[in-house]
């Protein structure tokens, strides 16, 4: 009997080991389940990680700065557009923890692949193992005491236990530490998936009240809004006579040269005396503020317009043979695409092969090119901030319509130059 009850006691461990083998499984609620996430290779996974990371800690501080303008600015139009911004930069922000726990998630999973077929090699010999001192474990004592030379064999089967167990319990103990990483690989990526399904309900919420700020904003600033659709107008005439995009961005060029030159030339004078001795009208004979010279001055704060993986860079060959002219980024689906700087909206709309389009003038002779937008929130004429808002990128319903790829051009004096030389 004692020696049955220790042979009994003895397949611990391989009883254990053969439990085991089977709660290498990540269970993950039917809900989230049925929402699958797109698991991304570990050197993309690490790559985006390490960008959305910085891209996200960048929206927070721009969105805290954005913030605290909103609150010191005394006129209601500069709090308003501050405001916007901030909410725009609070987008990202939310945009890039998504990303962020993508990866995280895309690596956990990545890993626990990695683990699931090192214990597959070890599952066979293990479950072959565990199975044998199974068998001999369930032979009733009576049955044992019966047979001939029984006896003699359990003592046989008591030694080889006593051999083979230590080598189990050594099996069984480097699969429990896998199986302990493979948990807690588990609850990193459900921790990771938690916080990309708060994030997507969260970037919802944002864009809700972004889009409230703007009508908002429209319907304080009726004045300004008719104005700016006498100048969307005059662009989109340019346009229809422009040959190509190059010929478009020329001539709004030529059209900023012409305002900023009319905008040098001095003021007023005072009216002279009357001969009857009255005395003359007040005219404000201040001289003009001067504007920027077209000199390419430094470009101040500039910045990528949406968060994105880099595809073509500055100055690589595009399928089509022709040298690529920017960037093109990229993008999450809906993305918030934003201003990259300070400037004047010369044009927004849709631009053939290049889906919907924005061209920004910025001071001292500087043009930024946003391509490839499937919504556009601005209107040519308008003033934007560094940051502001111009519209979204496409998502799967719109790319049919749209590009996948925002693309991002910067221009000096009307030449092209690298935008991640000016990035800030």
């Amino acid at each position: 009997m004692s020696v049955v009850v220790n042979h009994r006691l003895a397949l611990g461990p391989a009883a254990l080991a053969l439990v085991l083998l089977g709660a290498l499984a990540v269970h993950i609620p039917a809900g989230e389940a049925q929402r699958p996430v797109m698991i991304l290779a570990p050197d993309e996974a690490r790559e985006q990680l390490e960008r959305a990371s910085l891209a996200g800690a960048e929206a927070k501080a721009r969105a805290r700065r954005f913030a605290r303008e909103a609150e010191e600015a005394g006129e209601a139009a500069q709090r308003a557009a501050r405001e916007a911004a901030a909410l725009a930069a609070r987008i990202q922000g939310i945009e890039a923890e998504i990303e962020v726990a993508r990866a995280r998630y895309s690596l956990a999973q990545v890993e626990r692949a990695r683990l699931a077929a090192r214990l597959a090699k070890r599952r066979e010999p293990l479950m072959r193992l565990t199975a044998a001192l199974q068998t001999t474990s369930r032979r009733p004592l009576a049955l044992s005491a019966l047979q001939p030379g029984s006896l003699r064999n359990l003592v046989y089967v008591r030694a080889v236990l006593d051999s083979a167990v230590p080598q189990v319990r050594a099996r069984t103990a480097a699969l429990r530490g896998d199986l302990a990483k493979g948990r807690s690989l588990e609850r990193r990526a459900l921790r990771a998936l938690t916080a990309l399904r708060d994030g997507e309900s969260d970037l919802e919420a944002r864009r809700i009240e972004l889009a409230a700020n703007e009508q908002r904003q429209r319907g304080q600033s009726s004045t300004a809004r008719s104005n700016a659709l006498r100048e969307e107008e005059r662009a989109l005439a340019l346009a229809e006579e422009a040959r190509d995009l190059d010929g478009l961005i020329g001539v709004l060029d030529r059209n900023a040269k012409l305002r900023r030159k009319l905008a040098a030339l001095p003021g007023p004078v005072l009216r002279p005396p009357s001969l009857g001795g009255r005395s003359a009208d007040v005219i404000d004979a201040s001289p003009a503020p001067a504007s920027q010279p077209d000199n390419a001055a430094s470009l101040a704060a500039f910045q990528l317009p949406v968060q994105g993986r880099i595809i073509t860079g500055f100055g690589e060959m595009r399928a089509s043979g022709l040298r690529s002219r920017g960037l093109s980024l990229s993008p999450a689906a809906g993305a918030q695409v934003i201003a990259p700087a300070d400037g004047r909206i010369a044009f927004a709309g849709p631009y053939e092969g290049f889906a919907r389009i924005v061209i920004i003038e910025h001071p001292g002779g500087w043009t930024s090119l946003v391509t490839g937008l499937a919504r556009v929130d601005v209107a040519a004429g308008e003033d934007v901030i560094g940051g502001a808002p111009l519209g979204v990128a496409a998502t799967p319903a719109t790319r049919a319509a749209s590009s996948d790829l925002i693309g991002i051009e910067l221009r000096r004096q009307g030449d092209p130059v690298n935008p991640l030389d000016y990035q800030q």
